[in-house]
């Protein structure tokens, strides 16, 4: 395999192998990379643009990417798929975003996401393994659908949700504010509060919901960018078999905190450095080729231009990099992405110790490349102000990594009270009782202030008895 990008039949127009971190990636995960990059110049690269114009929902990539055998990317092969590892899914979603579509690349990264909730499960359970075997056979898109309506970008907190046993297997409830791929997903992981729910927001459950047992308005998506990902409003109510539990009752919180995070946040910050390497690409390919005829210079022969790009390339590797080496990472602590560790134990968790610095890699990758659209943008002037040049609507794509949930505001709280107040200090289901605000506020109030408060709470506890009349 040559070491020389290509770009069809001509040496690739942005940067080279030799500004992408290969050393990371075996043989045959390359070889999967230059047939991605081949995928994207033939048809996902021009399928992009169909999705941002139309808001078109981009199966027709995904049924390029299922031909090949991406939709299974990680599943074992024993079910069918590739058996690849945290980097080699890394490194795809990164090359969906840099050569193709921003928007195939986000749906991937839920789709995903969605796989890895079902094989972390799927051990005893022959709906998830039935799933995973027709994934790139029959294109079966999957996404993952954790937010709320009442609790915006605080998505582990599903209060708009819920679920009963009944006769006939359980009966879920969900709404969600936003769930890519809403209404276009052939199935769903859904995430609701527990069976026989107590109040306790940190007792949740995973279900799997086919495409027929979701309501939803497909097409309303209207977004700045990422216009093809579909993330819309979505609603179920409807009683399922009882082996679309995924895992036991209550596994909720540890599906979150083993799979559906880490792989959410490895590969979305993926997307983002794909879409800050592809920006940088355009700008390469247009102030090289454009000249100012009355100076006989270059665009890029400019010192300024030159401070722009290299400073992008050198934030972007940066980023890049950690995303690999917190790949590397979760592959050391999983054998290789081994998911037959988890068939006998439902406790152990080991890319959960690993969340803090996917909460930094996420939050870096996010600021990283919205400073580079800008200065991508202003490296190609008033040309990358047209759409013509594409580097406007990937500019458009970049914002949504900042507002993403967990949005960056959250996570860079998450990082800071962690690291000096202990992990236990971030109160995900607002349970925990700040002493030192409250003890803090009491000692403001005066004498009858405090006896008001002490009666307040006495009569909660012992409220009074209902006198009945006659």
């Amino acid at each position: 395999m040559s070491s020389r990008k290509m770009w069809g039949n001509e040496p690739f127009w942005g940067l080279g192998f030799e500004w992408d971190p290969q050393w990371m990636l075996t043989d045959r995960q390359k070889a999967l990379q230059t047939k991605l990059i081949e995928l994207c110049q033939t048809e996902m690269r021009a399928n992009a643009v169909e999705s941002d114009r139309n808001r078109a929902y981009p199966r027709k990539n995904f049924q390029i990417l299922a031909e090949h055998g991406f939709l299974g990317l990680i599943v074992p092969r024993e079910l069918g798929g590739q058996g690849e590892n945290h980097i080699c899914v890394a490194m795809v979603v990164e090359t969906i975003a840099r050569y193709g579509c921003a928007s195939t690349a986000m749906c991937y990264t839920m789709h995903t996401g969605a796989v890895a909730a079902a094989l972390l499960r799927h051990h005893d359970n022959a709906a998830l393994k039935d799933i995973l075997r027709r994934l790139d056979k029959d294109c079966l898109i999957g996404t993952l659908s954790y937010s709320d309506p009442e609790t915006g970008s605080h998505f582990w907190y599903p209060i708009s949700s819920g679920a009963e046993e009944t006769k006939e297997g359980w009966h879920v409830r969900k709404k969600a504010s936003w769930t890519t791929s809403g209404g276009f997903a052939d199935w769903y992981i859904v995430q609701t509060t527990s069976p026989n729910f107590n109040g306790n927001y940190a007792d949740l459950s995973c279900f799997l919901i086919l495409g027929d047992e979701i309501t939803s308005d497909p097409g309303s998506w209207n977004g700045l960018g990422l216009r093809g990902n579909q993330s819309g409003p979505l609603e179920v109510n409807k009683v399922v078999p009882r082996n679309r539990l995924v895992g036991p009752v209550g596994d909720g919180a540890r599906s979150n905190d083993e799979v559906v995070d880490p792989f959410f946040l490895l590969c979305s910050s993926a997307c983002w450095s794909g879409i800050a390497m592809g920006m940088i690409d355009i700008a390469k390919a247009h102030t090289t080729k454009k000249t100012h005829k009355d100076v006989g210079m270059r665009v890029a022969d400019y010192a300024t231009i030159q401070d722009y790009v290299g400073e992008a390339i050198i934030d972007t590797n940066v980023v890049r990099s950690m995303d690999f080496l917190i790949a590397k990472a979760l592959d050391d602590a999983t054998g290789n992405n081994d998911w037959s560790i988890h068939k006998n134990d439902v406790s152990f968790l080991p890319r959960a110790g690993l969340l803090h610095w996917l909460w930094q890699l996420k939050f870096a990758a996010a600021k990283n490349v919205a400073a580079v659209s800008d200065k991508m943008l202003h490296a190609c002037g008033g040309t990358g102000y047209k759409p013509e040049l594409q580097i406007e609507r990937y500019l458009r794509d970049a914002k949504a990594g900042w507002v993403m949930g967990p949005t960056n505001e959250v996570l860079r709280q998450f990082v800071g009270k962690t690291s000096l107040l202990g992990f236990e200090a971030v109160d995900y289901w607002n349970t925990s009782i700040n002493e030192r605000v409250l003890n803090n506020e009491i000692k403001k109030m005066d004498v009858d202030a405090k006896r008001a408060l002490a009666e307040r709470l006495l009569a909660e506890i012992n409220p009074p008895a209902i006198r009945k009349t006659a």
